[in-house]
């Protein structure tokens, strides 16, 4: 009959091996890899996130700046919300979604108070359809006055729970903002 339990001399060779296996150095590199693999990730998708907003904000400057010029000459006629919106659009081109991301405020600026836009933007919930009437602060305005016009977009983050993406002001829907203003003088009519 054998016994249950190895002898002392096959137990003082298993330590052996396991103290043995445990003072081996080939692995070192290991520990190192997977201390800075995830910094470097995340480092790596805050810059893939900041690129693509800075690309957005560029782009959405862009069509914003070109829409712009495009009214001050007249050649926008009898500007709507979703004129305006779609030419934004037209010309931003990399913002995904476009037509259902933006919301654009234009609206005279009175010159006896020089009163500008108020410092919070109006942006665009998604969760809500946009409606069929203009909201209240879009007036195409007159010829000589002088107007202000800003244009909000949502975008979803690439990456929401990491770096970057973790970081940004959202809304309630998981949503961060990119807004663009200008100024501009209607041409006389």
């Amino acid at each position: 009959m054998t016994p249950a339990f190895p002898s002392p001399k096959v137990r003082v060779g298993l330590w052996h091996r396991l103290t043995r296996w445990l003072r081996r150095e080939d692995g070192t590199a290991t520990v190192e890899f997977v201390v800075v693999l995830p910094i470097l990730l995340i480092l790596f998708m805050s810059s893939v996130e900041a690129g693509f907003m800075q690309l957005r904000f560029v782009m959405l400057e862009r069509g914003l700046d070109m829409t712009v010029r495009e009214l001050r000459l007249g050649q926008i006629a009898a500007p709507t919300q979703d004129k305006v919106r779609q030419e934004i659009c037209r010309l931003a081109m990399v913002i995904p979604d476009c037509v259902n991301s933006l919301l654009v405020e234009l609206r005279p600026v009175d010159t006896s108070t020089w009163g500008g836009m108020s410092d919070t933007s109006t942006c665009l919930n998604r969760a809500e359809p946009i409606g069929p009437q203009q909201p209240p602060n879009f007036t195409p305005g007159t010829g000589d006055q002088l107007m202000l016009i800003r244009a909000c977009a949502v975008f979803n983050p690439i990456y929401p729970t990491i770096g970057l993406g973790l970081q940004l002001a959202k809304d309630v829907g998981g949503t961060y903002h990119l807004v663009a203003s200008s100024a501009f003088v209607n041409e006389p009519s």
